[in-house]
């Protein structure tokens, strides 16, 4: 019997799944409402940081739900076009987070060699 097969070992995952991706969504989700909501933290740094945000919750909502929809189904057949829609869908959210990345890096680059300008 395969892992995916036992049904207590896909309840553990389901949970498993299910939680972290919770709880990545809703950290997400917390670091970007504190930031729109505090006026104090409306600077480039912390807007670029909401982003960043935003940019994970896409990224994992690319891939957990469907794994945790393909568990409870039992489906293990994947089209090319949700093949090609779901890895395209990744690159473009990893691009978004490393081009973040470098900005946010790129900012404290210019804040700490150039700091009157």
């Amino acid at each position: 019997m395969k892992l995916s097969e036992d049904p207590d070992q896909q309840l553990i995952l389901i949970g498993l799944f299910l939680s972290m991706y919770l709880v990545t969504v809703l950290r997400n989700l917390l670091i970007t409402l504190t930031i729109i909501f505090d006026s104090h933290l409306h600077t480039p740094m912390y807007l670029f940081l909401s982003s960043l945000s935003l940019a994970d919750i896409c990224f994992i909502s690319t891939t957990v739900p469907r794994m945790i929809v393909n568990i409870l189904t039992h489906n293990r057949i994947i089209y090319y076009v949700g093949c090609l829609t779901e890895m395209s869908l990744l690159l473009v959210f990893e691009c978004m987070h490393d081009m973040l990345l470098t900005v946010m890096a790129f900012d404290r680059i210019v804040a700490i060699c150039h700091p009157l300008k």
